[in-house]
C-alpha cells in the first residue's frame, strides 16, 4: 500500500494509519458496542468517512453521549410507527432528554394509553426490520421538497439561522453548519421508507435498539415551548442498552413513585395544600411541624457556633428598594404584582398625596444591606454574616409550581455575609465548607459543584468584576476537590454562583446550597466600611442560602428517605406497644422515662389487636417500637422491634432509653 493512499489518524489516543476514505463504521468494526464516532471533538455518525489527522474516539452505545444517540434514534422510530398510525399527523420536534426522549405531533385526537401500547408494538416490528439510519446533506430547497408535507419543519427551516434562540429544541433539527435529513432505509429493498429533517447523529440501524424501549406517557405540549404556539400532543418515551438496564430504570421509576413527597406527606399527616389558599402554598401539619423545627432548630445551633448574628426582616416594602437593587428591572416577572396603598383623594377624587407601590419581598438581600448601611462599620467588624430564615414570595407560573419542591411562598434559610477583598477567598472556602458538612448532617453526602456564569444578556456591573468574581469562585470550588461544572450563563444578574448539587438515595441530582459572590450591589447600596488606614472602602457581598428553601429541602428529605426520617427529625421516634391491655400502665411509666429524657414518645393504647399496632407503626415509619409483656414486665425490660422488620428482646428499660436518647443526640439513627 502506498502512502498516497494512507491517511493518518488519532484513535483513543493513538496514531494509527489507515486507507483513504475509511469510515467509523469501518475504523471500529471490532467493537460492536461503539455506535458514533467523536471527530476532532463533534460526534459523527459511523458511514462518515474520517479526514486526515483526525483525532477520533469511539463512543459507545452505554455512554452519555451514546445513549443520548440511542434515544434519538429511538425517537425517529417512534414517530416513523405514529405516522404508520395516524397518517395525518405532522411532525414536531423529537430531542433526547435526561433518561429518555420525546417527540411533539400536531394530530385531530390526543394518544390515550392504548395508542401507547400499539405504538409499541409497531415500533418493535420497525425495529426488527434492521431499518439503516442514513444521512443526506441538502439544499434548503431540496429540504422544502421533502418537507413540502411537514410545516412544522418548513417553519424550522426559517429559523435556521436563529435556531440558539428560536426556541426550544430547534436546535436539534437545524442548527450551524449543513442541512440534513435522515432517511430510514429497509434494507432488502434499499428504498427509503420514512424521513425527517435532523442535525443527528444517530445509530447504524434500527436493530440496536432492541427491544429496551417503552412509551412511557403522552401530554399536551405547546409547539417550541410557547404558549402563544399552536397546542400540539407529545409522546414521551425511554430507550436503554439492555432489557436489565430498561427494568433498572423502571424500578427506579416506581420507586421514585412511592417516594414522592406530595404523597407521603398526605400518609404520614404532614402537609397540605389546601385549594383555599392557592397555588404553592402549603401548610404544615404538627407532624410537619415538628420536623422543620427540628431541621430549623439545628440550622440555628451550627450557625452560632459559625459566628453567624441573626436578624429579622419584614414580608412587604415599598416597591424603590427594588430598583435599587435592580430586581424590578431584572426579576419582576417572578414576583407578585404590586399593591398600590396610601394614597389620599380629595372629596372631588383628586388625588391629594399620591400612593406607594409595595412588593411581597422575592428576596431577603436588599433588606440585610439596609441593616448594615444603618451605621457606620468598621473593619473589625468583619466579616460580619447576617442570617435569616426570612419568608419570600415568588410568582412562580402555575404549571411549573410543585408540591413543596417549587411553591411561591417559602423560607429561605438566607445568609448575606460582608467582607474585605482579602478576606473574600477563604470565607468562600470556610462558608462552602460549613454548607457541605451541615448538608451532610442531613444525610446527603453525594455532591458535586456547578459555577454558573454571566449572562452576556442580563447583567450589572462591569466585565473586569465579574471576572474576578468568577475567578475566585472557580478556584474555591477546584480546591474543594468536588467535581465543577460549567453553567454558562446560569448567574443571577448580580453576580456568579457556585451551586452545590446533592444526589439522594436513588441517585437524582437535587440542587441545594447556593454560593454567590457580589461586588454590584454593595456599590448600588452604597455599601461602606472603615478600613485600617482610616479610607471608605467598599465590602464585598456573599449570597449564601444552605436549604435553598426550607420547603424544598423538606420535600427532597422526605423522598430521600421515603418518609422514614432517621430518628432525630422523626415526628414521632418512639412507639411503645403493650402486648396486652394489662401492661398499659408499665408501657406509659417506659413512655415517661423517654419524655423526661427530651424523646418524642407514645403508647399506642387503641383498641386495635397487636398485630394491627405493629403493622400501624411500621406504616407510619416510627424508628423504635417498645414492646412490653408479662416477661418483660417482670425483668424491667422491653423488646426492640426495628423498621427493618429485626427485634432485639429482653432490653432492659435504663438501656433501651439510653441507646435511644444516644442516637437522637448523635443522629445516628
Amino acid at each position: 500500500m502506498s502512502d498516497a493512499q494512507q491517511i493518518t489518524l488519532l484513535v483513543d489516543g493513538e496514531e494509527t494509519k489507515v486507507t483513504t476514505g475509511t469510515t467509523g463504521a469501518e475504523l471500529f468494526f471490532e467493537r460492536r458496542d461503539v455506535v458514533v464516532a467523536r471527530v476532532n471533538g463533534e460526534l459523527k455518525d459511523l458511514d462518515q468517512e474520517l479526514p486526515e489527522g483526525a483525532e477520533v474516539e469511539g463512543v459507545t452505545i452505554d455512554s452519555a453521549d451514546g445513549l443520548n444517540v440511542l434515544r434519538h434514534s429511538t425517537a425517529h422510530v417512534m414517530a416513523q410507527a405514529v405516522q404508520q398510525l395516524r397518517p395525518d399527523a405532522k411532525l414536531g420536534i423529537g430531542p433526547y432528554i435526561t433518561d429518555g426522549f420525546y417527540f411533539d405531533f400536531d394530530v385531530a385526537e390526543p394518544f390515550t394509553p392504548e395508542d401507547l401500547k400499539t405504538l409499541e408494538k409497531m415500533m418493535q416490528k420497525i425495529i426488527n426490520q434492521n431499518q439503516k439510519f442514513v444521512r443526506r446533506v441538502v439544499s434548503e430547497d431540496e429540504a422544502r421538497e421533502a418537507m413540502k408535507n411537514e410545516p412544522y419543519k418548513l417553519e424550522l427551516l426559517g429559523k435556521k439561522n436563529e435556531a440558539a434562540e428560536a426556541g426550544e429544541g430547534v436546535n436539534v433539527e437545524v442548527g450551524a453548519g449543513d442541512i440534513t435529513i435522515y432517511d430510514n432505509v429497509e434494507r432488502k429493498e434499499g428504498t427509503t421508507v420514512w424521513c425527517d429533517l435532523c442535525r443527528g447523529p444517530h445509530l447504524p440501524n434500527t436493530k440496536l435498539i432492541s427491544n429496551a424501549f417503552a412509551l412511557t406517557r403522552s401530554s399536551s405540549a405547546y409547539w417550541l415551548g410557547n404558549q402563544k404556539n399552536q397546542q400540539l400532543q407529545r409522546i414521551y418515551g425511554t430507550a436503554w442498552p439492555t432489557k436489565d438496564a430498561l427494568k433498572a430504570y423502571q424500578e427506579r421509576l416506581a420507586e421514585a413513585e412511592r417516594r414522592d413527597h406530595r404523597k407521603l406527606g398526605s400518609e404520614l399527616d404532614l402537609f397540605s395544600f389546601p385549594d383555599e389558599l392557592g397555588s404553592g402554598l402549603p401548610v404544615f401539619h404538627p407532624k410537619g411541624g415538628i420536623i422543620r423545627k427540628e431541621m430549623e432548630d439545628y440550622s440555628r445551633q451550627r450557625h452560632v457556633e459559625a459566628g453567624y448574628e441573626f436578624v429579622y426582616t419584614p414580608h412587604i416594602t415599598k416597591g424603590h428598594l427594588y430598583e435599587v437593587s435592580g430586581h424590578l428591572d431584572w426579576y419582576k416577572d417572578g414576583m407578585f404584582p404590586a399593591m398600590h396603598v396610601d394614597a389620599e383623594l380629595n372629596e372631588d377624587g383628586t388625588v391629594r398625596k399620591p400612593g406607594q407601590d409595595y412588593y411581597l419581598k422575592p428576596m431577603n438581600c436588599p433588606m440585610h444591606n439596609l441593616i448594615f448601611r444603618s451605621r457606620g462599620r468598621s473593619y473589625r467588624e468583619l466579616p460580619l454574616r447576617l442570617f435569616e430564615f426570612g419568608s419570600v414570595y415568588r410568582y412562580e407560573k402555575s404549571g411549573v409550581v410543585h408540591g413543596l419542591t417549587r411553591v411561591r411562598g417559602m423560607t429561605q434559610d438566607d445568609a448575606h455575609i460582608y467582607c474585605t477583598r482579602e478576606q473574600m477567598k477563604d470565607e468562600l472556602t470556610k462558608t462552602l465548607t460549613f454548607v457541605l458538612d451541615l448538608l451532610k448532617d442531613y444525610g446527603l453526602n453525594d455532591f458535586y459543584l456547578e459555577l454558573s456564569t454571566k449572562d452576556p444578556e442580563k447583567y450589572v456591573g462591569d466585565d473586569a468584576t465579574w471576572e474576578e468574581a468568577t475567578r475566585t469562585l472557580a478556584e474555591v470550588a477546584q480546591e474543594s476537590g468536588l467535581e465543577l461544572v460549567p453553567d454558562p450563563g446560569g448567574a443571577a444578574f448580580y453576580g456568579p454562583k457556585i451551586s452545590v448539587q446533592a444526589k439522594d438515595a436513588l441517585g437524582r441530582t437535587w440542587q441545594m446550597s447556593t454560593i454567590q459572590l457580589d461586588f454590584n450591589l454593595p456599590e448600588r447600596f452604597e455599601l461602606e466600611f472603615q478600613a485600617a488606614d482610616g479610607s471608605r472602602q467598599r465590602p464585598v457581598m456573599i449570597h449564601r442560602a444552605l436549604f435553598g428553601s426550607v420547603e424544598r429541602f423538606m420535600g427532597v428529605l422526605t423522598e430521600h428517605y421515603a418518609g422514614a426520617f432517621p430518628a432525630w427529625l422523626a415526628p414521632v421516634q418512639v412507639v411503645g406497644i403493650p402486648v396486652a391491655e394489662a401492661f398499659n400502665d408499665y408501657m406509659f411509666d417506659v413512655v415517661g422515662q423517654l419524655k423526661a429524657a427530651g424523646i418524642r414518645a407514645e403508647v399506642d393504647t387503641s383498641s386495635d389487636r397487636f398485630p394491627k399496632k405493629i403493622r400501624t407503626a411500621s406504616k407510619d415509619k416510627i424508628p423504635f417500637v417498645l414492646i412490653a409483656g408479662g416477661d418483660d414486665a417482670e425483668a424491667g425490660a422491653v423488646s426492640f422491634r426495628f423498621r427493618d422488620g429485626s427485634q432485639d428482646n429482653g432490653v432492659p428499660v435504663a438501656e433501651a432509653v439510653k441507646r435511644i436518647t444516644e442516637a437522637v443526640r448523635n443522629r445516628t439513627s
